[in-house]
């Protein structure tokens, strides 16, 4: 799926951004069809699979951003061409985009002929993007379905934890990345694929869809409290709270005098992470990470439609 408020965002901010895509894959290869990362002069956003492969993409995309060309298909064995392990082989579509040619994107789908391809898109891709498919490679031509991740994900508090549970997750494009917090000097440094709010935490909770994650984790125990208490208000996929368990019981005991039941508060998990991987900021982030991976996992979307 094409993320346009991600796409749209590079570009505002770097001018000109390459988008490398992969379209097809055979064998063992480190990323299937459909995965996709951004390109500028002096940075990228994403990971095709990392190794020589993501090495040699982002040489590609840098020399069309250099020459202005636009549009390109690659084949690369992986073990012949870039000896690489894995055995497989991939097609890479190579895209520029300006803040002028991402206005032009509809808002539904982005349909292209790559290659010697029919002057139409061919009926079954069009049967099969109604259907509600979000990517195909078919017969030379490259359909996308525009739209944002998944699942979005609330990180409360821009602290040590927050920060680091940001950088953990602001790659995986399954993920809508948000930190929210109302210190100005806080919110700074945060990858780029992550939004930052410095609004009232508890009205962003009130905002977001009843499928969003949220991890509360601020500087004040008093705003973790209205942000549990709002989370159980307005509903979410997954809620957890950094803390002890003695400050766990306390909450409850609060949330309970609150008006919820002990089902609801039930639904918070805390504490979060792992305890046995310690206490340094980036361990607790691996651990909550890890947990939101297994428990909370966006599901799937659709892809297919291939040569």
């Amino acid at each position: 799926m094409l993320d346009l408020a991600k796409l749209r965002q590079a570009a505002a901010t770097h001018g000109r951004v390459a988008r490398v895509v992969i379209v097809a894959a055979k064998g063992s290869t480190p990323r299937g069809p459909g995965t996709a990362m951004l390109v500028w002069a002096d940075g990228f956003s994403g990971t095709i699979g990392g190794g020589r492969l993501e090495f040699e993409a982002i040489s590609v995309a840098r020399a069309m951003l250099a020459e202005g060309k636009g549009r390109r298909l690659d084949k690369a064995a992986l073990g012949p061409q870039l000896n690489q392990c894995c055995g497989g082989a991939v097609s890479i579509v190579t895209e520029i985009f300006d803040q002028n040619a991402v206005a032009q994107l509809g808002e539904d789908h982005f349909a292209r002929p790559v290659q010697a391809a029919p002057d139409e898109i061919p009926p079954v891709a069009l049967r099969r993007l109604e259907a509600g498919q979000v990517f195909q490679w078919r017969q030379g031509w490259l359909i996308e379905r525009i739209g944002a991740p998944g699942t979005a994900v609330f990180i409360h508090g821009a602290g040590h934890v927050g920060r680091a549970l940001a950088a953990l997750l602001a790659p995986i494009a399954d993920y809508d990345v948000h930190v929210v917090d109302p210190r100005p000097d806080w919110i700074t440094g945060l990858p780029e694929t992550v939004e930052a709010h410095l609004g009232d935490p508890v009205d962003i909770v009130a905002e977001a869809t009843d499928d969003a994650t949220h991890f509360i984790m601020t500087h004040d125990h008093d705003l973790d409290l209205a942000l549990c208490h709002a989370a159980l208000r307005r509903g979410f996929r997954f809620a957890g709270l950094i803390g002890s368990k003695t400050k766990w019981a306390r909450f409850r005991s609060r949330l309970s005098a609150l008006g919820h039941s002990d089902d609801q508060i039930a639904r918070i998990t805390c504490p979060i992470g792992d305890p046995s991987l310690g206490k340094h900021p980036q361990a607790i982030a691996i651990g909550v990470a890890q947990a939101l991976l297994k428990t909370a996992a966006p599901t799937k979307s659709a892809t297919g439609g291939h040569e």
